[in-house]
């Protein structure tokens, strides 16, 4: 794929997936209303805050890298010509998954929504799923003992403390 095909295609397939999750998806649920914060405890709303905050570069930077490093999408009908091993890959296998739940969660702390909680626990669980089903191995497929070595070395949802550095 060439990278201006990658740079569409990514695109494409963030305006569908992504966005649709982090926040069509959670606005539909709370038309993003205020509640009252968790337990009473405002602070909740600031870690709310801080989560989204993190989240939606991680996931915008993730795009990016599969698109200009690995020339090809996050979408499985587009998949990267090269394993994306660099950038939050590093500390974590996973992080467009880790990302769009921290949108999620985060905006169930700002909301004061338990809906939103439930929510991002089942978009997290349907997320592992899918890596360990079907995710995983079609990267060992595709990509053999280079993402063996990757697995090996990078968690696949608590991040590293330091960045891993591919040989």
């Amino acid at each position: 794929m060439q990278k201006s095909s990658a740079i569409v295609g990514s695109a494409i397939f963030f305006a569908v997936a992504p966005f649709l999750a982090a926040a069509i998806i959670p606005w539909w649920i709370t038309h993003w209303d205020m509640r009252p914060a968790f337990f009473g405890i405002e602070l909740t709303r600031l870690i709310g805050a801080l989560l989204i905050i993190a989240g939606v570069p991680g996931v915008v930077d993730s795009f990016a890298r599969f698109a200009l490093q690995g020339l090809g999408t996050p979408a499985p009908i587009a998949p990267t010509q090269h394993l994306v091993v660099s950038g939050l890959y590093r500390y974590v296998r996973n992080p467009i998954y880790i990302s769009v739940v921290a949108v999620i969660i985060g905006q169930a702390l700002l909301f004061g929504d338990w809906r939103l909680l439930v929510y991002g626990l089942l978009f997290w669980l349907a997320c592992h799923a899918f890596v360990i089903g079907y995710e995983e191995p079609a990267l060992r497929r595709s990509f053999g003992a280079e993402f063996s070595a990757f697995c090996a070395n990078v968690p696949r949802w608590i991040p590293r403390v330091r960045p891993w550095q591919a040989p």
